[in-house]
């Protein structure tokens, strides 16, 4: 059986030229090596598994190199690097042998390499010991610290040092390496498989290539995206895309069991909520065109983000990820962790809705919207007789009004046809035009009591409406009610409404009216007409410049005692 090498060690870079995401670096040191202004005392830090160790062991052997002519670029010259692990050698004597080293030059090259890794470890009389041999080494001894906690050494050990800053290496240049050993390892490799395993090493190449090797050995030759998240435990983000297609279209219900769905998986709840505030910033950069290379995702997932980016309005990604951000900062001190995410995906859920809305920042839709949400009828406009000799009605009033009130409808079918299927949805407010030009057979109350009345009457059970709005908790729907006084015509209520919302929002609650007001009266015919007076309108102050202006003509002491104190509107 052949000795398994682990790719980290198995590609580790063994020139500058191989060495990933570090440009800027390489090439100072490629520099200062030719132009003979390298630095004795080096210092190498930044984040586990970016290359520091590699790119020391590199220019210790490189410098070497160049100090000899027709050097082999085999030679290694193990002879001159010596390596100390300050985690386990961190004491004064550790230090003072190292110095006493440092004395004796090279029997072969010119330098002496030094690498001194996690630096940071080193004691504070062990910093002090080595204070004197950092400063004024050997011309043959060359220092390299390694740290990945730059602010724990001592500040005279940065001042002689030339400080190298690594950083996290890209998610591309990640997914590209290992492209390239997916090929020399014969590893038939997905796009996106790869792409999860540089995002998962957040960075680090070590770390991806672990991963990688494990992902191997889990699949095989075959490296899928399906085998990487099941293998990682990471949500594929197709959980994502399908969860925020819930959440556009309202469907709390089916939000929930998605999530539960999830939670059944194994993944933690925490997890998924920053995934998803993290979804939604990927979806609010593919909306402009000039952010579009901030998407650190494949090809294919690129074009899903675009897609589904055109179907989110700007509105709701903000303040989803206001919400998302804010249960992932509360989700560790919650004691009910579970249902702090369901509270914050059913407010996400609730942000496009466009049904009657209380102003709360935090609002919920009410289960009621959800019962009965798809209503079929078949419609046949043949077959149908004529109501005026029906004493019953063949289509109840309250059963269509329930079918098209509730608030959602689906109108992409055209409704021209002489036998059509008509799927009502919960329809919002905005919409309400569209409702009222569907063509519904209503009931013919030509033949049922019509008890005469006075305008007394009317007024008396206006107002009692009224009240049991107010009792049942929905003031805004008993304000605009109360607008304006509703008089009577023909048998006929009318009421001038100041703008078009209120006579929309008037609109839907019509048939409960009615029907309260014709079953106390005894009357059906009875009707309800609704209007836009445009001088009512004007007569409310909206803005705070209209609002002075009222109370001016009210106490017109108001406009001298603001110019004497010289006050703002």
């Amino acid at each position: 059986m052949e000795h398994f090498i682990v790719s980290a060690r198995k590609y580790r870079p063994q020139t500058f030229d191989d060495v990933i995401g570090q440009q800027a670096i390489t090439n100072t040191l490629e520099n200062a090596i030719k132009s003979n202004h390298l630095a004795q005392a080096l210092l190498f830090t930044g984040p586990r598994g970016v290359g520091k160790t590699t790119c020391a062991r590199i220019l210790a052997k490189k410098i070497n190199q160049e100090s000899i002519k027709d050097s082999s670029p085999d030679e290694d010259f193990a002879f001159n690097i010596f390596e100390l692990d300050a985690a386990s050698n961190n004491s004064v004597d550790d230090i003072r042998n190292l110095t006493e080293q440092v004395r004796i030059p090279p029997q072969v090259g010119k330098y002496k390499v030094y690498i001194i890794d996690e630096v940071h470890m080193l004691s504070q009389s062990a910093f002090n010991a080595f204070l004197k041999t950092l400063e004024e080494p050997p011309a043959h001894a060359i220092f390299i610290l390694a740290t990945t906690e730059k602010h724990k050494i001592i500040p005279t050990i940065l001042s002689r040092c030339q400080i190298f800053d690594f950083k996290r290496i890209s998610v591309f240049d990640v997914k590209n390496y290992l492209k390239t050993i997916a090929e020399k390892e014969n590893v038939n490799a997905d796009d996106d498989a790869l792409h999860i395993i540089a995002q998962k090493a957040d960075g680090a190449m070590r770390d991806a290539l672990s991963i990688f090797d494990r992902v191997i050995s889990f699949s095989g030759s075959e490296l899928t995206r399906q085998a990487v998240t099941e293998n990682l435990n990471v949500l594929d983000y197709d959980e994502f895309f399908n969860m925020t297609d819930l959440l556009l279209e309202n469907n709390i219900p089916q939000v929930l069991i998605k999530f539960n769905e999830i939670l059944s998986k194994g993944f933690d709840g925490h997890h998924f909520i920053s995934g998803l505030a993290s979804h939604f910033r990927d979806l609010l950069v593919a909306k402009d065109k000039a952010t579009i290379p901030l998407l650190e995702v494949g090809d294919n997932a690129k074009k899903r983000y675009l897609e589904q980016s055109e179907k989110s309005i700007m509105q709701f990604l903000l303040k989803g990820i206001d919400k998302a951000n804010d249960c992932d900062l509360k989700y560790k001190t919650s004691k009910n962790q579970r249902l702090l995410v369901e509270l914050v995906l059913m407010q996400i859920a609730s942000i496009t809705f466009d049904g009657e809305k209380k102003n709360d920042k935090n609002y919920i839709i009410p289960a009621a919207f959800f019962k009965n949400i798809i209503v079929e009828e078949k419609l046949d406009v043949e077959t149908i007789p004529d109501t005026k000799k029906i004493k019953k009605p063949l289509v109840e009033e309250k059963t269509i009004r329930k079918a098209i009130a509730p608030i959602k409808q689906d109108l992409a079918k055209p409704i021209g046809s002489r036998k059509r299927k008509a799927t009502f949805l919960l329809k919002s407010v905005a919409r309400q035009k569209e409702i009222n030009e569907i063509d519904v057979e209503v009931i013919d109350y030509s033949s049922m009591p019509q008890t005469p009345f006075t305008e007394v009457q009317i007024l008396k059970e206006w107002k009692g409406y009224v009240k049991d709005l107010i009792t049942d908790g929905n003031r805004s729907l008993a304000s605009i009610m109360d607008a304006d006084t509703p008089t009577v015509k023909n048998s006929n209520i009318h009421i001038a409404l100041p703008n078009k919302l209120m006579k929309s929002q008037l609109l839907i609650l019509k048939p409960k009216i009615l029907k309260v007001i014709r079953e106390k009266l005894n009357n059906y015919s009875i009707d309800l007409f609704i209007d836009v007076n445009e001088v009512a309108e004007k007569k409310y102050a909206y803005t705070p410049q209209e609002k002075y202006e009222k109370l001016k003509e009210k106490n017109p002491f108001i406009a001298e005692f603001r110019k004497k104190l010289d006050l703002d509107i």
